[in-house]
């Protein structure tokens, strides 16, 4: 993703309205312009309070309000978000081939309490030409990210304008900030970078080089404590959250992958 992924959104999208939408969850911005939040699968989809509607309504698409953003004006193809049944469980099947796509659920603005994001997941066909350093390899083959509604006037002023037009030309929400959990097979673990299209989405590498693949790997993260650790330059408390999405993509390095994501809980701590 790497772009706003949670809109075009929460991964990466294009340097400018869609870098802020798709980062901004293109990841939710590459990750924006097609991100940021992040993945939810499955009958135990169904998180505590509330915070996240159930993706699995028994079919073989992910349900309301979990839906699919691509890129503006579809230029480019959409990644596949299935429900299918593996390992004896459900789970969303992430299939990039050339493609990008998030996979978000859009929140009301969650505050309060420190929260804490859960997840299964897995790769099984990984992207041997990615790398998160350069434009032409800011692909993932999974990620979950999440977007926070970070105050306008927290933001640079160049990237600031870049939001706006992103908010003005998207029918989704678009965070100012986007937290994304990366699998990425060649930086090495615990790593935090920047979207290359996009301060608007800061990224973790919760599995890289080295994990194997076709195995899965269970995850739990303090958001709020990673939100500070990646955005503390632009914000001292941690803003609401307004979305949470899962990702994968292939459009940058016209490589194929799958994944799987499964378990996806936000809670209160």
């Amino acid at each position: 993703m790497t772009t706003p992924r949670l809109a075009p959104p929460m991964r990466a999208a294009a340097p400018a309205a869609g870098a802020a939408g798709g980062g901004v969850m293109r990841r939710i911005g590459r990750r924006a312009a097609g991100a940021g939040a992040a993945a939810l699968v499955g009958a135990a989809l169904a998180a505590p309070a509330g915070l996240l509607a159930p993706l699995d309504a028994g079919g073989t698409t992910p349900a309301a309000p979990w839906h699919v953003i691509g890129f503006p004006f579809k230029t480019k193809p959409l990644t596949r978000f299935d429900i299918v049944d593996i390992d004896g469980q459900r789970a969303v099947r992430v299939e990039a081939d050339q493609s990008y796509g998030i996979l978000t659920h859009p929140l009301p603005g969650i505050g309060g309490d420190a929260h804490r994001l859960s997840w299964r997941w897995r790769v099984d066909v990984p992207n041997d030409k990615a790398d998160l350093r350069e434009r032409s390899g800011d692909d993932v083959a999974a990620e979950v990210c999440v977007g926070f509604d970070l105050p306008l006037d927290r933001v640079p002023f160049v990237e600031r304008q870049a939001l706006r037009v992103a908010r003005m030309a998207s029918k989704d929400v678009i965070p100012a900030a986007e937290v994304c959990y990366v699998w990425d097979s060649h930086l090495p673990t615990g790593t935090a970078i920047d979207s290359v299209f996009t301060r608007r989405v800061r990224m973790i590498v919760v599995r890289g080089a080295g994990t194997p693949v076709a195995a899965w790997r269970s995850e739990t993260r303090d958001v709020d404590a990673d939100f500070l650790r990646l955005f503390g330059d632009e914000a001292k408390e941690v803003p609401p959250i307004i979305a949470v999405a899962v990702a994968g993509d292939a459009d940058n390095t016209r490589a194929h992958t799958v994944a799987y994501v499964a378990d996806v809980v936000l809670a209160n701590r």
